[in-house]
């Protein structure tokens, strides 16, 4: 069933997370750092499952697929090569009246589509801006000119007072596997198709971040790269779509809630041949939530111009030389998050307006909560605790507070079941283990338990 949202969802959401040790205020105790968040332990968990869960799918599960770890701060020719030192750029338009900028193709999506917004000339976006926003926020406006927004941050290398080097924090992943595809081809001896992964901070100087964690200047990328001999490209470019599509199924987000969008010509970044995304139904709308792109031989070939290194591939069975074309499966951790935690969030009405958060069993906080009913079984539940860690599960023992409040505490943080350790569980060897989302209640005996949550 769809996602059906409520008007003030994210306020609810947002402060479920706050206060429960998933999210928190970046440089809180200061006053907070605009669109900056902090993981907690619990918000930490469940990134961590998330990406652990990527990597799985995506390159122990699948072969010639390998993943590498590059640096955030790269020799500056690496961004003149790609292109994101003079096209990395948002338009930016200026109310000079209140002197807030606003990105200008984010506001006509408010009234054409993203496929019409990226037809419109600059001229044609400062005269519409002007027509459909005499006011904004309840503000009058006077418009600025539209002007280019390069969204690299700038720092500096160096210890000497003018003479230090600018150098830039990566947008992307992206680039730091194009720069490695030979170390990694050779040292790993494969052949193509090659597929090279990982996940890092990349930073983006946005205009106009927002919405939680949906979009934020600081944030972190899950990136593969697939190199492919350019005749089978399209072929590879399609089996990728589908893989990611059934990778956001698989991670336990439903059908209802995702679609693919194929992108328009107009829509088309410079360097592709063909892009398709899959959005996620976000409170406010569809959003885009993976992105795969065929990037055709464009960022390996501006590397090869720009560093006068051979980066051609030798096939050893037809000895054909060639640039390899490159697949993109691209996703943000940070989003991808989001729209598990907007899927799973759930005020129950019918139960007292308890808080539910309902995440995709494989994706659960903890495997179990262990919940001694009397603080005298606490050595039992210790005991127990101890057993379920030998096999590798992960837990949580509480003895404070009534059972009720524990159950509903469990409920809100996402952990799918609940053991209790009762009167008769010492005698009977048995225990009750509760789930969450259904709150029924069987009892088991531990082997029983252990083989249903394994």
């Amino acid at each position: 069933m769809q996602k059906k949202y409520e008007e003030n969802f994210m306020t609810l959401l947002t402060n479920h997370l706050k206060e429960s040790g998933f999210v928190f205020q970046g440089s809180e105790i200061y006053g907070g750092l605009s669109n900056t968040w902090d993981y907690g332990p619990y918000g930490t968990i469940l990134k961590d499952k998330i990406s652990n869960f990527w990597k799985s799918y995506f390159i122990k599960n699948r072969k010639n697929s390998y993943l590498i770890d590059s640096k955030i701060l790269m020799n500056p020719l690496v961004w003149k090569s790609s292109g994101h030192l003079s096209n990395f750029t948002d338009l930016l338009i200026e109310n000079k009246l209140t002197q807030k900028r606003y990105r200008a193709d984010h506001l006509l999506e408010a009234f054409y589509s993203e496929s019409e917004v990226a037809k419109f000339t600059q001229e044609q976006m400062l005269d519409l801006i002007k027509k459909h926003y005499p006011n904004i926020e309840n503000k009058k406006t006077e418009w600025s000119e539209i002007r280019k927004f390069n969204l690299m941050f700038e720092t500096y290398q160096g210890v000497i007072e003018g003479k230090k080097d600018t150098i830039y924090l990566r947008p992307e992943t992206a680039q730091g596997i194009f720069i490695n595809f030979k170390n990694v081809q050779r040292t790993m001896r494969a052949h193509l198709p090659l597929a090279i992964g990982q996940i890092g901070k990349s930073f983006r100087n946005e205009v106009t971040p927002g919405n939680f964690i949906f979009r934020t200047r600081e944030f972190e990328q899950m990136e593969l790269e697939v190199f492919v001999d350019p005749e089978k490209s399209m072929e590879a470019f399609d089996e990728y779509v589908n893989a990611s599509y059934e990778f956001v199924l698989s991670l336990g987000i439903e059908k209802e809630n995702i679609r693919i969008r194929k992108h328009s010509d107009e829509e088309l970044s410079h360097y592709s041949k063909a892009t398709s995304d899959i959005e996620f139904l976000f409170p406010w709308g569809w959003g885009e939530l993976m992105g795969i792109a065929h990037r055709g031989d464009y960022d390996l070939s501006q590397h090869e111009l720009g560093s006068k290194v051979n980066l051609q591939y030798q096939d050893p069975f037809t000895n054909k030389k060639y640039i390899p074309h490159v697949i993109e499966p691209s996703v943000g951790l940070d989003r991808l998050m989001l729209a598990i935690l907007c899927q799973s969030f759930e005020i129950d009405e019918m139960n007292d307006n308890r808080i539910l958060l309902d995440l995709p069993v494989q994706l659960s906080i903890h495997d179990v909560a262990i919940l001694p009913l009397v603080k005298k079984q606490l050595d039992e539940a210790e005991i127990i605790e101890s057993k379920l860690k030998q096999l590798g599960l992960s837990t949580i023992l509480d003895s404070s507070g009534s059972i009720g409040k524990r159950y509903r505490r469990y409920d809100s943080l996402g952990i799918k079941y609940c053991l209790t350790i009762d009167y008769d569980s010492s005698s009977e060897q048995t225990f009750t283990l509760r789930d969450s989302k259904t709150m029924e209640q069987k009892r088991l005996s531990l082997e029983q338990i252990i083989n249903l949550i394994q």
